[in-house]
């Protein structure tokens, strides 16, 4: 079954796990997400091969922006009426804190979906959600065309 089989059904937890398990990155990275009261949950496992400074046991900066991103494009075709596989435009990241080597969660918000581009807001966090190690902007090409 391909990923654009895939996201013909309704978001679920089982479903959610097919898509995640249908691109290398976001298996790679071991990203899982679950239903969470009409909304989604991303979760980001803590792994050593994600550590980018020892020292302090962090998880490297691209990585979490590779999280949010995916996470992003995830919740946006969840959201879309007609699911179409997004292509990425741009992504801004901030960093807020480090993120250590525990487990990172993040949700996203669709701030603005047209015919042709959206935009996604996500926000990541650890221990508690009011404070977000990272948040970031991501605006999408969503083009029936391109799949």
């Amino acid at each position: 079954m391909s990923l654009a089989d895939i996201i013909e059904h309704a978001p679920s937890s089982a479903t959610l796990a097919l898509w995640l398990q249908k691109v290398p990155y976001a298996a790679y990275l071991g990203i899982e997400a679950q239903v969470d009261d009409d909304d989604i949950l991303f979760l980001l496992p803590p792994d050593d091969k994600l550590i980018g400074n020892p020292g302090i046991r962090a998880i490297h900066g691209g990585v979490i922006g590779a999280f949010m991103e995916q996470a992003a494009a995830f919740h946006l075709i969840a959201r879309m009426e007609n699911p179409v596989l997004p292509k990425i435009i741009d992504f801004s990241p901030d960093y807020l804190r480090a993120n250590y080597a525990q487990h990172t969660y993040a949700r996203c918000k669709v701030t603005r979906q047209g015919r042709s581009v959206a935009n996604v807001h996500i926000t990541a966090w650890q221990d508690e959600e009011q404070k977000p190690t990272a948040t970031a902007r991501a605006h999408f090409l969503i083009d029936d065309e391109l799949t």
